[in-house]
């Protein structure tokens, strides 16, 4: 079976940083991961993608860790994509981002990804 594919949007290479976390935190959970930063490059090792339209896979799961002003921006994009799950992290959510979700038929959880994989951001050293 194909590993699960998750696009980490905000991703960062700041090992400090939730989004950096989370990039860590799926790959040692043996999923596919996705790195989205404006700037492109490498996150952990690992490709980043400039827009989540660049991903050339179907996603299970997109993760937003970015300020609510910026990820609104990014939702149709996201609904367009259809991933099966869309979580918005801690400090990414706020009414209007989960107003906007709903206009665009995006159910979003609004929970830590992190533990929902199962890793303690404490697990995870900055």
């Amino acid at each position: 079976m194909a590993n699960k594919t998750v696009a980490v949007v905000g991703a960062s290479a700041d090992r400090s940083k939730f989004s950096n976390k989370a990039v860590r935190a799926y790959e040692k959970r043996g999923w596919d991961v996705y790195p989205v930063n404006p700037k492109g490059g490498e996150i952990e090792g690992i490709q980043a993608y400039t827009s989540l339209s660049a991903i050339p896979v179907k996603l299970d799961r997109v993760t937003m860790y970015l300020p609510p002003a910026v990820g609104i921006k990014l939702l149709p994009e996201i609904a367009a994509l259809k991933p099966d799950e869309f979580f918005v992290n801690p400090g990414a959510e706020s009414d209007e981002l989960v107003a906007e979700c709903e206009k665009l038929g995006l159910d979003p959880i609004l929970a830590c990804s992190i533990i929902e994989v199962g890793v303690s951001p404490a697990e995870l050293p900055g």
